[in-house]
């Protein structure tokens, strides 16, 4: 009771430290240029331009081509993906500090990265839920915080619920597996809530999370939203490594 009356305390001060270091000028975390936003926008333009992607794992892909060849071939239980920037210089290193170093007030900067990629407004307008990747308890504990959750609310979207997708245990990290170990790893690993599962059906879902790498984490976290019934799940992310 008292760890869930803290994470909402410092929840609510991540949002107000989001909310401030959009009005407060600052230094660029970037280039270091001065008055500017946590991210300037010479450097968000030239860092985070809009690239073509697939539709549904956010790959990059030539322009013109709509799906990727392994999406075509074997479809996931995603029915969009959208992705704000690559998981590459500047973005892997503020995403660093903003999962490791205990600097939660980057979500309000990150987020609006997020929000400006194309598709991510249609995602967000369409989304009956908005559910962020969950962390372990074991994660939560040690981290204080979960990164996608204070990215999904400070997308600002009405419908952010928290608790609804659960993970029940902790996972070997997934950094060193492929693909195939990542989904046999992550097998069993979310649910929906027992006691809320029924208020999916028939419901647009879009699941916010930091990092996309092969897309296993989503696909596990999708695919027992659509056995409960969601009609459509899509997925929003920042990164996505290349």
């Amino acid at each position: 009771m008292l760890f869930t009356h803290l994470a909402t305390h410092l929840a609510g001060i991540s949002r107000g430290l989001a909310r401030m270091g959009a009005a407060v000028p600052s230094r660029c975390a970037v280039c270091h240029a001065w008055p500017a936003r946590p991210v300037c926008d010479a450097c968000r333009m030239q860092f985070a331009p809009p690239l073509p992607r697939c539709a549904t794992c956010a790959r990059l892909l030539p322009h013109g081509v709509a799906q990727c060849g392994d999406c075509l071939r074997h479809p996931t239980p995603l029915d969009a993906c959208v992705a704000a920037v690559n998981y590459a210089f500047p973005w892997a290193d503020l995403l660093a500090q903003f999962k490791f170093h205990a600097e939660p007030g980057w979500a309000g900067a990150l987020a609006q990265l997020m929000a400006r990629a194309p598709g991510a407004q249609a995602a967000l307008a369409q989304a009956d839920l908005v559910l962020p990747v969950p962390l372990s308890p074991e994660r939560l504990r040690q981290r204080g915080y979960n990164q996608a959750l204070l990215l999904a609310r400070a997308l600002g979207h009405p419908q952010v619920h928290a608790r609804m997708l659960l993970r029940m245990r902790d996972t070997e990290a997934q950094s060193h597996l492929a693909r195939a170990e990542r989904l046999r790893n992550l097998r069993g690993a979310f649910v929906p809530d027992p006691l809320r599962a029924a208020q999916l059906a028939g419901k647009r879902v879009l699941l916010v999370d930091d990092v996309m790498t092969t897309g296993a984490t989503l696909h596990a976290a999708a695919a027992p939203l659509r056995d409960a019934g969601a009609l459509q799940v899509c997925a929003l992310v920042l990164a996505r490594t290349p």
